[in-house]
């Protein structure tokens, strides 16, 4: 079986700054960490792998240093690995990028079952996934929380708020993950270095994947973002000062004016 996880490597959130002058979040320089449910949506890959036999193909969009987060997949224990970075993406919203993604996997070749995080934590748009499974004519099933897979037929559990439905499909399919899915595994120092030196990581730009210019980055947008922001958080704090049993009561006192206790 062949599995293809799409990735998406996201800044630390302690970490998130924004461009004063453009308002687009500052990745560059950036530590960085693997979208949390691409994560799920890779172990649960792995692990479809280890059951049923195949290859795990991982891809990801984004500048150089997303090889990091591809370096941490291979030592996961993925097969392959494709970068697609080009100066030509930046900016792209998530039609472009499901496009830029689409094209990338037609030069791959036909995948079995296609795996996405439900969404990303800094864009949380959730679109990206069931965009890709458009252009690539597959059904796709949302909000995946287990996976069963026998004859070529999948049955998965999607979560929904306060319950769960249960879909089947044919393979090939797109499912998107949430974290509920799995816990993802550790690596090892050995898990790192094996990967670097026995796996190789492909780099692709647009004319690599014959991408038109048209369809790409900020002239291929459909949206346009004008602004983003870190919501300022003001820090104030009350000193009760004198001895302890006074300081006590004009806490209790403040709580309760707060209508923080009873």
């Amino acid at each position: 079986m062949e599995i293809l996880v799409c990735i998406k490597q996201v800044p630390a959130s302690s970490e998130v700054k924004v461009d004063s002058q453009t308002g687009a979040l500052i990745r560059e320089s950036v530590s960085g960490i693997i979208n949390p449910t691409d994560r799920n949506a890779l172990e649960e890959s792995l692990r479809l792998k280890a059951k049923h036999g195949g290859n795990v193909t991982v891809l990801t969009m984004g500048p150089q240093q997303a090889e990091e987060a591809l370096r941490e997949a291979l030592a996961m224990g993925a097969d392959k690995a494709v970068l697609l970075t080009d100066r030509l993406f930046a900016g792209s919203d998530t039609a472009a990028t499901s496009y830029i993604l689409w094209k990338a996997v037609q030069k791959l070749g036909k995948f079995d079952l296609t795996l996405c995080g439900r969404e990303s934590t800094d864009g949380v748009t959730a679109q990206v996934g069931p965009q890709l499974a458009e252009l690539l004519g597959i059904p796709q099933i949302t909000f995946v929380r287990k996976i069963e897979l026998k004859d070529g037929v999948l049955r998965a559990e999607r979560g929904l708020k306060g319950a769960f439905e249960t879909v089947e499909g044919n393979l090939p399919l797109l499912l998107t993950v949430n974290k509920e899915i799995n816990i993802s595994r550790e690596i090892t120092i050995d898990d790192i270095l094996t990967a670097c030196r026995e796996k190789e990581i492909i780099s692709w730009g647009a004319d690599d994947i014959g991408a038109e210019r048209s369809k790409i980055g900020l002239e291929g947008s459909l949206t346009v973002m004008l602004r983003s922001y870190i919501p300022a958080r003001e820090k104030k704090g009350v000193i009760f000062a004198g001895p302890v049993k006074d300081a006590v009561r004009d806490l209790v006192q403040e709580l309760r004016k707060k209508q923080l206790i009873p």
